[in-house]
């Protein structure tokens, strides 16, 4: 596989120590999807109370939350096409553009009357569900995986906390307080901002995170293609096309379908948590006055503990006891969900503490999915591919399984236990069916080595 890029950051690299890489890689990647929250979670920080959408019995929070999800769920669809046959040469520009049109739905959302608004949260969810498979493309067949994808994967789970906190800073004024200490051009900025609107906070919260994602997408090209020794490591990781997809599932098919059950309700769970962080924390009582940075702080230690397990895994050089690594790690996620859901039941375990660990527990199981466990799934069996393209059929199924949940929620399940009961049940759930769904497909893919799979013109 040769190289299209060859300007001296990528030279440099080239001949740089390892660590240098791992170091490099991670804070492009982390810090170009880090900056993709802020035109994709802001809007969570805002509550919209007492607000039904066009006057029917369903929340305004929770019709831009599924409209939001919906688009979202067809980019990871799209993405399983476009993500998988993208070339190198066409990721930059592809990550510019998914970014600009998520801004321009963010400034449409802006402007509309509050109904109309989940028509733009929706055009604004269209793109961004493809900006995962792009940046994993940059990482995935190497050595250091591992390291890479831990490193990316902690940019969801820290940013997801502080564009929210962010976004309530911006409405709150304290944003444009910041501004006006800044001589000159600070100033007029903090003018202009004034007074941030529930509307017009995520728009604005974007704007302030768009030259770091330029900059951000810009460092990340630069990265070269795994090397020799990568691929002899990790096996090739090439485009597929329709025919080589559809060859993939069939090899794989009982074991996907069961990795994909198990994220139809770990998506949904983790989803649940992720939008409705505030009220849950509400009910709990902790009241946002007198805890402005409880969801950064709690953020914080699930991103340190989830980047600590999953580069563990890197220590783990054979790659079916890699495998393994990963499926431990994912289960050992779910027991953390329900027992510390017991333990607060028991009144042992306090509310901050178990919002924590459950969120840890779930990033535990979710994250692997997006990052280490198709990594060393395709390395196990030596299928050429890419893990973007299962990664996308997982998300698939993973977000159709949010939209289901915020559903069945409105329909069946309405106010009658709060946003914390409803939660407190789901978590339940998730656990007994993710802990058989993971052990079966963990089984059934340990029995399917290298030896087993064949690729349409490949030898054994």
């Amino acid at each position: 596989m040769t190289d299209q890029r060859q300007g001296p950051i990528t030279t440099f690299l080239l001949s740089s120590p390892e660590i240098v890489f791992v170091f490099y890689a991670i804070f492009a990647s982390f810090s170009t999807y880090f900056c993709m929250y802020a035109f994709r979670k802001p809007f969570a920080a805002a509550t919209f109370a007492g607000l039904q959408f066009f006057g029917t019995t369903i929340k305004l929070k929770k019709a831009i939350v599924v409209s939001q999800i919906i688009g979202y769920a067809l980019s990871k669809y799209a993405g399983i096409k476009i993500c998988s046959e993208i070339s190198p040469h066409k990721r930059l520009f592809t990550l510019i553009f998914l970014i600009i049109f998520a801004e321009s739905a963010l400034i449409i959302y802006g402007i509309l009357p509050n109904n109309y608004k989940v028509f733009a949260i929706f055009l604004n969810g269209i793109p961004l569900g493809m900006v995962w498979g792009l940046v994993v493309w940059y990482l995935e067949g190497r050595r250091t995986s591992e390291l890479l994808l831990a490193g990316l994967s902690c940019s969801f789970i820290l940013a997801s906390g502080i564009v929210k906190d962010f976004g309530r800073a911006v409405m709150g004024g304290v944003v444009a307080e910041w501004w006006s200490k800044i001589p000159l051009l600070g100033t007029i900025i903090s003018r202009l901002m004034g007074e941030v609107s529930e509307g017009w906070m995520p728009a604005v919260v974007g704007l302030h995170f768009l030259p770091f994602f330029f900059i951000s997408v810009w460092l990340l090209n630069q990265l070269p293609q795994p090397t020799e020794s990568d691929i002899e490591a990790r096996t090739e990781r090439e485009t597929m096309d329709g025919p080589e997809r559809l060859s993939f599932l069939k090899h794989f098919l009982l074991g996907i379908f069961l990795l994909c059950i198990a994220y139809f309700f770990l998506t949904a769970y983790r989803d649940y948590r992720d939008n409705y962080q505030v009220e849950i924390f509400n009910e709990l009582g902790y009241v946002y006055e007198d805890n402005k940075t409880i969801i950064t702080q709690a953020e914080t230690i699930v991103a340190f503990g989830v980047i600590c397990a999953l580069a563990l895994i890197y220590l783990i050089k054979n790659n079916r006891l890699g495998l393994i690594g990963a499926y431990g790690i994912m289960v050992s996620g779910i027991l953390l969900m329900s027992v510390s859901t017991i333990l607060l039941d028991a009144k042992i375990l306090d509310g901050f503490w178990w919002m924590t660990l459950v969120g840890l527990g779930a990033y535990l199981t979710y994250v692997p999915y997006g990052s280490v466990l198709f990594d060393r799934l395709i390395a196990h069996t030596k299928y050429v591919g890419t893990a973007v393209f299962v990664i996308y059929v997982a998300d698939a199924v993973g977000y159709t399984g949010s939209i289901s949940v915020q559903i069945y929620e409105d329909l069946f399940a309405g106010d009658k236990t709060g946003v914390l009961g409803f939660f407190r049940t789901l978590t339940y759930l998730m656990s007994i069916v993710g802990t058989f769904c993971l052990l079966g497909s963990c089984l059934y893919f340990l029995n399917r080595g290298a030896d087993t799979v064949i690729r349409e013109g490949q030898n054994e």
